[in-house]
């Protein structure tokens, strides 16, 4: 039951992190590269922060219950692999929300991680069973409804950035299935992608805007819903396939509406009422198709 819970509050963070993006980019508060710059180093900051804490906390309790207050050797955390696919995730999922409406955005981007998730269950050698293919084509429709009136022409540029996003996050979500120790892997992942952004800015100098709102909504976006919530998902990783990873994100848009139904007052549609049951339906078949024939 602990897992079902933090991978809600995991995909919560997602539906969060996508709200804060879209506001604060599309509200044109802060450009796209200081967005992502602000995100990466704030994430980083406040998972270094929560990691020495945690460290803290263990280092006394390991006092309490040994007299000789014995340490192991730390260990590596986190890959320069995996940091990569986050800052390539961040910057393309940046400049493709300026090209892209929320409904093309969300429709490429999921359905790309999807896409890659299923791609690597067949590499790793696994067959998908028959209810699995029919969850998986059961929750992307209900995706596409919910999404099918807010998507216009796309702009090509957009749709390629998106699609990269989409594949790179799929790439850190896949590395992140071996983690034993989750907090310090994203630590230290959002640690080595600072050289990156700092590159980033160096590169982007020029183009630099930001209003307090926008700073706002990057510290928020990287802080809480970037740094947490992937911690989070790390976490539950291990419990979950590549198949379940994938189709389980194709949630974080319903959430994310019902989020805009409870706290800015938008209708209850029965759209967002099909949309729903179709996706929650889908992910039943795929996490229960494991066990069934």
């Amino acid at each position: 039951m602990t897992t079902v819970w933090l991978t809600v509050l995991a995909l919560v963070a997602f539906a969060a992190n996508s709200v804060f993006s879209r506001l604060a980019l599309a509200e044109q508060w802060i450009d796209a590269a200081g967005f992502t710059i602000v995100r990466l180093i704030t994430g980083a900051l406040v998972l270094l922060l929560l990691l020495y804490f945690n460290r803290l906390s263990s280092k006394r309790a390991l006092k309490a219950t040994s007299p000789m207050g014995s340490e192991a050797a730390p260990s590596k955390r986190g890959s320069w692999l995996a940091a990569l696919m986050l800052f390539a995730y961040a910057v393309a999922f940046s400049y493709a929300y300026l090209q892209l409406e929320t409904g093309s955005g969300a429709l490429v981007l999921f359905g790309m991680v999807q896409l890659t998730m299923v791609v690597a269950t067949f590499l790793e050698g696994h067959r998908l069973r028959g209810l699995e293919v029919i969850g998986i084509l059961i929750a992307f429709a209900g995706l596409v409804y919910l999404v099918l009136p807010q998507v216009s022409t796309p702009s090509i540029m957009g749709v390629v950035l998106m699609a990269l996003a989409g594949m790179a996050w799929a790439g850190y979500t896949l590395l992140g299935r071996g983690s034993n120790a989750p907090l310090a892997d994203t630590s230290f992942n959002f640690l080595r992608t600072v050289p990156m952004a700092v590159l980033l800015g160096v590169i982007t100098l020029d183009q630099w805007f930001a209003t307090p709102q926008g700073l706002l909504l990057a510290a928020l976006s990287g802080g809480l819903a970037s740094g947490v919530g992937y911690s989070i998902w790390y976490r539950v990783l291990r419990h979950l396939s590549a198949t379940q990873a994938g189709v389980l994100q194709l949630l974080v848009p319903v959430i994310a509406a019902i989020g805009g139904v409870l706290f800015v007052a938008e209708p209850l549609t029965m759209r967002l009422i099909i949309s729903a049951a179709l996706i929650l339906g889908g992910i039943y078949l795929v996490i229960n198709g494991r066990s069934k024939t």
